[in-house]
């Protein structure tokens, strides 16, 4: 299986757990969250600029070390812009 195909199989940060169709939809765009409370979780990241692309994101989860309120940080690989990698945790 080729890293596309694994892609495809992965769920998209924000949507809904009970959504019938989880997955990467055609057309978009998706960079892998690499490590800590997101790991694997896809991000959408459809026609953001490459100044957005290249700074990194906080993400709003539950998951982390500060619980509710709480920001997982995560930040591209300068190899490789479609897995982004987490640098920790935000209140």
């Amino acid at each position: 299986m080729d890293r596309d195909e694994e892609l495809l199989r992965g769920r998209v940060y924000g949507q809904d757990h009970d959504d019938p169709r989880p997955g990467p939809r055609p057309g978009r765009a998706y960079a892998e969250l690499v490590g800590g409370p997101l790991d694997g979780l896809l991000l959408d990241i459809t026609g953001w600029s490459p100044q957005e692309t290249g700074t990194g994101v906080a993400l709003p989860t539950e998951l982390g070390r500060f619980g509710s309120g709480g920001r997982a940080l995560y930040d591209p690989r300068p190899d490789d812009p479609r897995r982004w990698d987490w640098s920790g945790d935000a209140p």
